[in-house]
């Protein structure tokens, strides 16, 4: 059955927090075997404008996870305020250190914390260094991967 776009996005935020997906295929799947029809180019691009991010989990490989929206801002937008003003990310025991523009840090560090990912306990921002805090030297791993994968799949994009 042919379904109205927003119902669809909701579909698929609704799927991907009820569920562990790990690919664009399972995520398809899901949708069809809920009923409707779409091809894996109209998930791709529903995945985008909900910005919806692949997240690392500490010892389980990646799953899509949902932004969570703050305000009027789109999650897109604050994905992609962070993803272009971040330059280097790296772990330095729970903490993971982001380098960034210029003037961008504290910019980033709020799209940072309003995408609410769970290893993350809170930021300190400079003029162009972040400090993230996660609870163990494992989740801090695991959000540089994260975060790394967010910045390499921004660039490709472009």
């Amino acid at each position: 059955m042919k379904m109205a776009k927003n119902d669809r996005q909701e579909l698929i935020l609704r799927l991907i927090k009820e569920n562990v997906i790990t690919t664009q295929e399972e995520l398809t799947n899901l949708v069809n075997s809920n009923g409707y029809q779409i091809t894996q180019a109209t998930c791709s691009r529903d995945i985008k404008e909900l910005g919806i991010i692949k997240v690392t989990v500490p010892n389980q490989g990646t799953k899509y996870a949902v932004l969570e929206r703050t305000g009027d801002v789109a999650p897109g937008r604050l994905l992609s305020v962070f993803t272009n003003s971040v330059l280097s990310c790296k772990p330095a025991m729970n903490l993971v250190i982001l380098k960034t523009l210029p003037g961008m840090a504290q910019a980033a560090a709020s799209a940072l914390d309003s995408i609410h990912l769970q290893s993350v306990v809170g930021t300190i921002a400079g003029d162009d260094n972040i400090f993230v805090a996660t609870p163990s030297v494992e989740e801090a791993e695991a959000l540089v991967k994260t975060i790394n994968d967010m910045i390499n799949t921004s660039i490709s994009a472009d």
